[in-house]
């Protein structure tokens, strides 16, 4: 039997922040089925003292007395064994009331110098965003727990690239990727029902959970593609207004799902008032939503292609996410950049294409003319040497090292 992968990148940084610095709670958050737990456990294991591990799921965790309780049990543990304590809290959601409690028992930590170090995770993002920012402010830090990398999949599944861009990141659902209807249900059942239930309906205010549903398999019919709000209400039924829609894949991005990228411009209110491109976080939901097979979606150019270009977009997002980057899109008229990295004074255009990377140049051209100092590149199946002031990346190139776009 396989031992569990650690995940190289989250495990040494979260490891980093713990051994270092302030004693600010760690936050794990990330979508669900991507590892969260397994991570928190394999930092546990290689904690040098004290630690402990409780979950909000046994009987007896109700209220936040139970996580009072914890607490005073870690800083007890703390002065007995006059070393730095670990505790884990997970499903830390579930808990009325939690954000307010940590509050209290940071602070008091805090005036007490109590040599205790925290790390929170459960599996309803959308709460544990909520909660850190209603309370906590201040006192965490955030780790981002991605859907895994092509370079994860391959080196633990054995994927390979075109499995990749049709299964998508979920570790679990790639355990039984070759019985595809088992897997088809598992990301159905397990993955999109499970957090349209339970993390966006049960938690917010959507009073039309129908146009909610109607909303999220339109995206998913359109990935890495430009769609206005507008046209998003002449193919919905009792659609609303677009504040709604907007709204309602605001929710969607907050549980990991779906993410509408602003049209980049160079000011922050013709961003948002732009029409969105729509990206999937994992082309996993896009090929189960739309019901096609994994030899019907890679023998079709075209959808092939639209899988390629929201795989890199779905990697862009997570990169900067991580590294403090803003990502957007580019149009003007016809000519459209697919993908913008932002951060300060530094511009990344990225051209996504699925046949000869050379037909990429006339629209990064007038992009470059519009805004100055642009870095440029594009990301192909085709291979073609760096012959202008483009650099190009293969598709695996790129999958198995992103970083590589943000260096100078």
């Amino acid at each position: 039997m396989k031992k569990d992968y650690i995940r190289k990148k989250q495990f040494e940084e979260l490891r980093g922040k713990l051994k270092n610095g302030p004693r600010f709670m760690q936050a794990v958050i990330g979508p669900r089925q991507t590892g969260k737990t397994t991570l928190v456990l394999q930092i546990m294991k290689d904690w040098n003292g004290p630690s402990l591990y409780e979950t909000a799921d046994v009987p007896g965790a109700e209220n936040k007395n139970w996580i009072v309780a914890l607490n005073d049990m870690a800083v007890n543990t703390a002065k007995k064994e006059k070393k730095e304590t670990l505790l884990i809290i997970d499903e830390i959601q579930k808990i009325n009331g939690w954000s307010d409690t940590l509050k209290y028992i940071y602070d008091k930590n805090e005036r007490e110098q109590a040599k205790v170090r925290i790390i929170i995770l459960g599996s309803s993002s959308l709460l544990m965003q909520r909660g850190l920012t209603e309370s906590l402010t201040g006192r965490f830090e955030i780790n981002r727990n991605s859907h895994w990398s092509y370079m994860e999949c391959r080196d633990f599944f054995k994927f390979s690239l075109n499995d990749y861009l049709y299964y998508g990141g979920y570790p679990g659902a790639a355990k039984i990727r070759r019985q595809e209807k088992r897997w088809n249900i598992y990301i159905k059942d397990s993955i999109i029902e499970t957090v349209i239930a339970k993390d966006v309906l049960f938690m917010n205010p959507v009073t039309k959970p129908a146009l909610l549903r109607q909303a999220f398999a339109l995206c998913l019919h359109h990935p890495a593609e430009i769609l206005s709000y507008q046209k998003m209400l002449g193919q919905l039924q009792d659609a609303g207004n677009t504040t709604t829609i907007a709204f309602y894949l605001k929710l969607m991005a907050n549980a990991f799902f779906l993410v509408p990228l602003d049209k980049y411009s160079g000011s922050r209110i013709k961003q948002k008032s732009s029409s969105p491109k729509l990206l999937s976080l994992d082309n996993s939901i896009i090929n189960v939503v739309n019901n096609r097979s994994y030899k019907e979606s890679l023998k079709d150019p075209v959808y092939r292609g639209r899988l390629f270009e929201n795989a890199v977009g779905a990697r862009l997002y997570w990169l900067a996410q991580e590294e403090g980057w803003e990502l957007f899109y580019w149009r003007e008229r016809n000519f459209e950049v697919d993908y913008i990295l932002s951060k300060g004074s530094r511009l990344i255009a990225i051209e996504v294409k699925s046949g000869y990377p050379g037909k990429a140049a006339a629209a990064l051209d007038i992009f470059g003319s519009r805004y100055k100092n642009v870095e440029k590149a594009t990301i192909s199946f085709k291979e073609q040497k760096n012959t202008t002031n483009i650099k190009y990346y293969t598709a695996e190139e790129f999958f198995l090292n992103p970083e590589k776009l943000l260096k100078r």
